[in-house]
């Protein structure tokens, strides 16, 4: 009987863009794993402007982007809630999650802490970091439309649904009328 073998990728996803769908298709078209566990980072974050989207809609946004994933795999995303003790880290991410083999991650604290407990990590490659950063993306929500192109189709969807770039407006302009 073969063992599955499981591959962790951890991130915020805020939101999830094109480079980490680039990134998880690479990840799926090495065959390196069966299943795919997409942990997000910063759950109990939400409302910010580094944090604007609750664990809920970066799940959606994801779930809904792996829809076409091929080949497909059995992807599971869970929300994961920042702990305040790195050297309790890898065992927290282990008590909420399937069990895994490999992590994916790019995050140097991220690699120390599992390597570590003696489990693999693969750095991943960064693709068009200029263009698909997080931070940009939402800078770009601020401003204009241009961020559509920067993130799946479906992501983009959810996003619209939630109201996201109006809640990141509103979020900045209340930020910016609060400031002394």
């Amino acid at each position: 009987m073969k063992t599955t073998k499981r591959g962790l990728f951890l991130g915020r996803f805020q939101p999830y863009h094109n480079g980490h769908h680039a990134v998880i298709k690479q990840i799926v078209e090495s065959r390196e794993i069966d299943e795919l566990i997409i942990a997000i980072g910063s759950a109990q974050e939400s409302h910010t402007l580094k944090d604007p989207f609750t664990a809920g809609e970066r799940i959606m946004m994801i779930t809904k982007a792996l829809e076409d994933l091929k080949p497909p795999i059995t992807t599971y995303v869970l929300p994961i809630e920042d702990i305040e003790r790195n050297s309790l880290y890898v065992a927290h991410i282990r008590s909420l999650t399937p069990p895994f083999e490999i992590v994916y991650s790019n995050n140097s604290l991220v690699q120390q802490l599992f390597a570590e407990r003696g489990i693999p990590v693969r750095p991943l490659p960064y693709i068009e970091r200029a263009q698909w950063d997080g931070t940009k993306i939402r800078e770009l929500m601020l401003h204009s439309d241009a961020w559509r192109s920067c993130v799946p189709a479906a992501v983009a969807r959810v996003i619209e649904e939630i109201k996201g770039v109006e809640r990141l407006r509103h979020i900045h302009k209340t930020d910016k009328d609060s400031a002394p």
